[in-house]
């Protein structure tokens, strides 16, 4: 028995394997295509919800436009630190430098998600979480940049993973930091009609 039940074409624009089982987790089904634009950085003095958005947005346009006759759902996680974006780390130690500049104090997250109707209808938003890490050793936080899993993450942390002994606390939604704010998409998706509850 599903939660709920996808009734019109639904593309993820994304290759994050997060988001793909957040998706599924409530029953949804679903295409995935990756975005393949390019990602620019921020402009200076940017708004990170807005960059955050408007990355979102052009994930989905640039899924939409080769996928026509589907809903399309893109979406973009970003860190902020004293409102400076934090994006993926360069190498081991720029992960490193990364997560220590975070311990000890409280950082956001926020998802941009942008759906477009296969009209070419959009509706986009942006949630934020706040995120309070304990001020761990140098030597714990070393050791957890040379596991690896900071490598592809915004800010260099997986709260769903080993990273999750740094957090001493959230503000918000748990899935935000995860990849999608899964309630906030739920409810676009079931206010276009995409999905509607139960297997049916």
């Amino acid at each position: 028995m599903s939660i709920y039940r996808t009734v019109k074409p639904l593309i993820l624009g994304s290759g994050s394997p997060r988001r793909k089982d957040l998706l599924h987790s409530a029953g949804l089904k679903f295409e995935i295509k990756p975005a393949t634009c390019d990602e620019p950085a921020p402009l200076h003095g940017q708004d990170p919800e807005d960059y955050a958005i408007k990355m979102a947005e052009l994930k989905a346009e640039n899924v939409a436009a080769n996928n026509p006759g589907n809903y399309v759902l893109g979406s973009d996680t970003i860190v902020v630190r004293d409102n400076d974006i934090l994006g993926k780390p360069v190498d081991r130690e720029d992960a490193y430098r990364m997560v220590k500049s975070l311990c000890g104090r409280n950082h956001k997250v926020i998802s941009g998600c942008a759906l477009i109707s296969p009209e070419g209808e959009k509706t986009s938003y942006a949630v934020s979480t706040e995120v309070e890490f304990i001020d761990f050793n140098e030597a714990a936080v070393r050791a957890y940049a040379a596991t690896g899993e900071p490598d592809d993450k915004a800010g260099a942390y997986a709260i769903q993973g080993q990273g999750a002994f740094l957090v001493k606390g959230i503000c918000g939604s748990y899935t935000n930091v995860v990849g999608l704010p899964l309630a906030k998409v739920i409810e676009t998706l079931v206010s276009y009609g995409v999905i509607i509850p139960g297997d049916g």
